[in-house]
């Protein structure tokens, strides 16, 4: 499965390296995609943790919910994207990300089992790898001086549920390094992107007192998130890396507003 997935984005890079470029999107526009996009990456993390989730009969109610609102989500989002940009580049990478989420809803699907598990973790990471490229060409093609922060907020969504993801699969039986070494990184970027965030000049009150409300429950919580091999947490994991991607959501939208004016 990982060599068809590899397979499949070497044909789509291949392909974009040779297409031209046409943007039709207005500038004015161009914060809410590189939002939209971006939302992409955090739903690409948080289906596989629901899958996984569900699969060790944890909080399974409230992750079936989350699961079948994140593929309804992820496919509206996906076509507005599709509709909003012609640039050839772009058009390729999100054929790419949709052929893998048909793969990523078929396996959400099957009975899990470990072999299952690990095919739903190989598949978010490659969409997310493709939602990343979709954000970083739309970064690239913005004169918006504000898209880097909105992209930056954008990608907290992302790494909570990428934290939670590695959180489940280890103690779903994904006990190798790869797991432990992807939880800790994602926890120091998580860190450093805060960091980034909460000394920026666009911040307005009102961010700052979000930003502010994420700081105080990430002092708390990151330890729980560190202590992997430990684990015996799962709910606490679920629950407040849900309530800081909620929080991030709102925050990301409100840089957005300022992009817009």
């Amino acid at each position: 499965m990982k060599k068809i997935i590899v397979n499949r984005l070497y044909v789509f890079i291949l392909s974009i390296v040779m297409s031209g470029f046409v943007f039709a999107s207005s500038t004015s526009d161009m914060a809410n995609l590189i939002n939209i996009a971006g939302k992409q990456r955090m739903l690409s993390q948080r289906i596989a943790k629901d899958y996984l989730y569900i699969g060790k009969h944890i909080a399974v109610s409230k992750a079936k919910k989350e699961l079948a609102d994140s593929m309804n989500e992820m496919a509206k989002d996906h076509k507005l994207l599709v509709d909003s940009i012609n640039d050839p580049e772009i058009q390729n990478l999100l054929a790419f990300v949709k052929m893998s989420g048909e793969d990523f809803k078929a396996i959400t699907e099957k009975k899990f089992n470990l072999d299952n598990a690990q095919i739903a973790l190989d598949l978010s990471e490659s969409m997310l790898e493709g939602s990343q490229y979709v954000v970083d060409s739309l970064k690239k093609k913005s004169n918006l001086k504000e898209s880097e922060i909105v992209a930056k907020s954008g990608k907290q969504r992302m790494l909570a549920q990428r934290i939670a993801k590695y959180y489940i699969a280890y103690q779903a039986g994904i006990k190798d390094k790869n797991t432990v070494d992807q939880m800790k990184d994602a926890v120091k970027r998580f860190s450093d992107a805060q960091n980034f965030l909460m000394m920026s000049p666009l911040n307005t009150p009102q961010i700052n007192r979000k930003l502010n409300k994420v700081n105080r429950l990430w002092k708390i919580v990151y330890k729980f998130y560190l202590n992997i091999e430990k684990g015996g947490l799962p709910l606490i994991v679920f629950n407040t890396t849900d309530t800081i991607t909620k929080e991030m959501n709102e925050i990301t939208n409100l840089y957005v507003k300022i992009s817009s004016k």
